[in-house]
């Protein structure tokens, strides 16, 4: 079957379709929101059906939907459960968008609207190849699982809930994902890590009123310099946590993982010239791509207390806050981290001060072998298409649910990304480039072929 030419001719009449979907503003993480979050999952159930998709059910949680279809008519053959999500991030700062968020415009061969790479766009993708299989053989080469969720921009609070109840529903031999990128143009991805995550607040006091400087300078705690000593103590000179057993559970990297790194083949120096950087920084005896792919890390992402204003004003500050997240890698444990951080807080919190933390998310790391039979399949598809093998690589980002699947359903999961790392995913102007909506297109089913 020529299916180039089949998407070619089709390419106007599928980018349209997108673009109506893409026009609802799905935002799972506002209120108002949520009777478009609602609008898009109906949208999405009625196109998996139009597909030829089966059994298409819109299942309600205790917040957005989860939309769920399948077409078991290989017998005999593997089982694939794509997952992806319909919902998307907010838009703000809305003075920043060329066009309207939510008018999908296509400009210099990129479809530009939120929620067009993250992760409408690229989950579109996967329903149109099910639909020119079986428009064009009648029948697909596997049987096909379609898991979509309306809450992934909101870390997925119900999901986890809704599989552990559905494991038979979701029975799959392999778990399908296109929620990442490519490498760089022309240069195919297959992830095989994603960080985990973990966060929590501190909040530190002293005095139970902020005090003049004059008065009392010298003589009685200062809460901002007490956090600030306080945080000083979480990493040492050299950017290693200082936590006591935070580094339990990371695998160290072998040989073989230092050179698959070096294929990604990051200029440093452009790195540092794009981000305005006179040095990187980070955990001494690792490249760039090392610490922010395989490496674990305890960031401040918010630190804040005292006069905030215009001009000057003198006092102490009663009380200083700080936001906290971790990215965490190989065998390492959300909770364990947590009360590890949480209790080398309390025995450093500084002469005169109280310290309270609050404990907040948490999300496993995944891992998967690079050599493991269906991502191989999964590379030969990129190959065929692409011209070129993908690098496996280890992204510094988080999805939770991933280990999620992996763990609950037994099953491999393969990430096969068709978006690019400069689309302002989360950001004004996101975008998606056509060049790897056609492309992807025929790569999934050049996958679903070889599986």
């Amino acid at each position: 079957m020529d299916y180039k030419a089949y998407f070619q001719e089709n390419r106007d009449k599928h980018l349209n379709e997108l673009k109506e979907w893409l026009s609802i503003p799905s935002i799972s993480a506002l209120s108002e929101h949520k009777p478009d979050v609602k609008k898009a999952a109906e949208w999405l159930a009625g196109k998996m059906t139009q597909a030829g998709l089966e059994n298409v059910k819109i299942h309600e949680t205790k917040g957005h939907p989860i939309v769920y279809a399948d077409y078991m008519h290989a017998e005999g053959k593997p089982t694939v459960l794509v997952y992806g999500h319909y919902d998307v991030q907010p838009v703000d700062p809305l003075n920043l968008w060329q066009t309207p968020p939510f008018e999908p415009d296509i400009r210099d061969g990129k479809l530009f609207a939120r929620g067009a790479t993250d992760d409408k766009g690229q989950l579109f993708l996967h329903i149109k190849a099910v639909e020119a299989i079986l428009s064009q053989e009648k029948q697909l080469p596997v049987n096909i699982k379609f898991c979509i969720e309306g809450e992934e921009e909101v870390s997925s609070p119900n999901l986890p809930g809704f599989m552990d109840a559905n494991q038979d529903l979701l029975k799959a031999d392999v778990v399908l994902i296109s929620d990442t990128s490519l490498l760089e143009k022309g240069r195919p991805a297959i992830c095989v890590g994603l960080r985990g995550l973990c966060s929590l607040e501190v909040a530190l006091h002293t005095a139970n009123t902020d005090l003049h400087s004059g008065s009392y300078g010298g003589g009685v705690p200062n809460a901002l310099h007490a956090m600030v000593s306080l945080l000083n103590s979480l990493h040492d000179e050299n950017g290693r946590v200082s936590v006591e057993g935070f580094y339990k559970g990371v695998i160290e990297l072998t040989p073989e993982d230092h050179e698959e790194f070096k294929k990604q083949s990051i200029d440093e120096n452009k790195l540092k010239a794009d981000l305005g950087l006179d040095e990187l920084f980070g955990e001494e005896g690792f490249t760039f791509a090392e610490r922010t792919g395989a490496r674990p890390t305890l960031e401040l992402n918010g630190v804040y207390g005292g006069f905030q204003g215009e001009g000057s004003k003198t006092v102490i500050p009663k009380e200083a806050h700080a936001k906290i997240t971790c990215r965490l890698v190989g065998h390492q444990d959300p909770q364990d981290i947590l009360d590890k951080i949480e209790k080398h807080i309390n025995s450093h919190v500084p002469t005169g001060a109280r310290v309270t933390v609050v404990q907040m998310e948490k999300g496993n790391p995944f891992t998967i072998d690079p050599s493991t039979p269906i991502l191989q399949k999964a590379a030969e598809a990129y190959e065929h298409v692409y011209g070129t093998r993908p690098v496996f690589t280890r992204d510094g980002g988080s999805i939770p649910i991933v280990e999620t699947f992996s763990r609950v359903l037994e099953a491999p999961v393969v990430c096969m990304g068709f978006g690019l790392p400069d689309e302002n995913l989360h950001a004004p102007n996101e975008h998606f480039n056509l060049e790897n909506f056609d492309q992807g297109l025929l790569t999934i089913v050049d996958f679903l072929k070889r599986v």
